[in-house]
């Protein structure tokens, strides 16, 4: 099976690289070296490599920079998927986000729940899951993060260590999701020839807050942290940003969990084993 993964260098890209199965042909590209805003460069692309399954990893992701960089986001995370559909007739793997939600929900959202965006860059991700067609896949996740990457966790690493205290967000809640994680569940779910909309994030729910406790305390037990500090909540009006989050966008992954019967992984832990790694990495 051939396999083109947009988005290579990032977080989620580099996982799905790094645990290919043996017999898949990878093919990676990053937005270096493929304009994803650019329909005839996506166009050649799949034209040159011909994959059978193209995995789309590839976004905008800069949440805030898109409330006044909309139409660069919605080029990117909308129209790149419409471009991919066009040329490539097999099956398209797209991944998209927690934000096309409002966060209103007295439950975890279901993959068929209805989508309200809060935000510039939630728009443009529930416009690109439009351009999809039944015969393909969408995985929405929420609050990814991997040892090496550019994410919540490193950077709680590096304020902690250079601060006497922090303040850090309590009252929006989800789920953190390990990248390495989401990318064993997005191969499982090729395996499978699975279809449709499927859910992932880790086990368990925190806010923002219980994340950065979390992390302080697993970083000082592997000697990532030479000392603790004062985590102080705060509500979000108390750190006002350009987008809105949403204040509940935990989601629903019970049916991907049992199309692929396999346990559920508690955030803490893979929060522990990316730690782990982060320590190796020195």
């Amino acid at each position: 099976m051939k396999v083109l993964i947009t988005g290579s260098a990032g977080q989620l890209g580099r996982a799905l690289v790094g645990s290919a199965p043996a017999g898949a042909d990878v093919h990676c590209v990053d937005l270096a070296e493929c304009d994803l805003a650019d329909a005839a460069a996506i166009t050649a692309l799949v034209a040159e490599v011909s994959p059978d399954l193209v995995i789309n990893a590839a976004a905008y992701t800069a949440v805030d920079k898109a409330e006044s960089d909309e139409n660069t986001a919605r080029a990117i995370n909308a129209g790149a998927v419409a471009a991919l559909v066009a040329a490539h007739p097999g099956k398209l793997l797209h991944v998209s986000t927690d934000f096309v939600f409002d966060g209103q929900s007295a439950r975890a959202y279901r993959p068929e729940d209805a989508r309200n965006p809060l935000s510039a860059y939630g728009r443009t991700k529930a416009e690109g899951e439009d351009h999809l067609r039944p015969t393909d896949l969408l995985v929405r996740t929420a609050w990814v993060y991997t040892a090496g990457g550019a994410n919540f966790v490193r950077t709680m690493l590096r304020l902690m260590a250079e601060r006497d205290a922090i303040s850090v967000v309590v009252d929006q809640i989800g789920a953190p999701t390990w990248a390495n994680g989401l990318a064993a569940t997005i191969w499982a779910l090729v395996d499978k020839g699975a279809v449709g909309t499927f859910h992932h994030s880790d086990a368990g729910l925190a806010s923002w807050y219980d994340f950065a406790v979390a992390i302080q305390e697993e970083a000082l037990a592997l000697g990532l942290l030479d000392k603790a500090v004062p985590i102080t909540p705060i509500p979000t009006s108390a750190y006002p940003t350009p987008a809105t989050r949403p204040a509940f966008s935990l989601l629903d992954c019970s049916a991907t969990r049992a199309l692929l019967g396999d346990s559920h992984t508690h955030w803490r832990a893979n929060l522990r084993r990316m730690l782990q790694e982060e320590a190796q990495l020195g």
